[in-house]
């Protein structure tokens, strides 16, 4: 393999499926978390936490217990709202 192999599949973009957002869990993800902290974001701005199956409701009532919860919806795609993760 030479140098220019190993730059070119450095912008390749990843087959790996999306993780949940729940520390230490590696499994794919099935849900969408869309959510906003009212004390410092816009009403219309969308944070994106993802979940898997099992820790969907988990991160959802950690969310909706602080007011901060806005929509859970299914991730099937890769998906164009803001912030993975955050």
């Amino acid at each position: 393999m030479s140098s220019f192999d190993i730059l070119g599949s450095l912008g390749a973009p990843s087959a790996a499926p999306e993780k949940c957002s729940r520390k230490g869990c590696r499994a794919a993800a099935s849900y969408q978390i869309l959510w906003n902290n009212p004390k410092i974001h816009t009403p219309e701005r969308r944070k994106v936490w993802l979940a898997c199956a099992e820790h969907q409701e988990w991160l959802a009532e950690y969310l909706r217990q602080r007011g901060m919860l806005k929509e859970v919806v299914p991730f099937d795609a890769p998906h164009v709202t803001e912030g993975n993760q955050s």
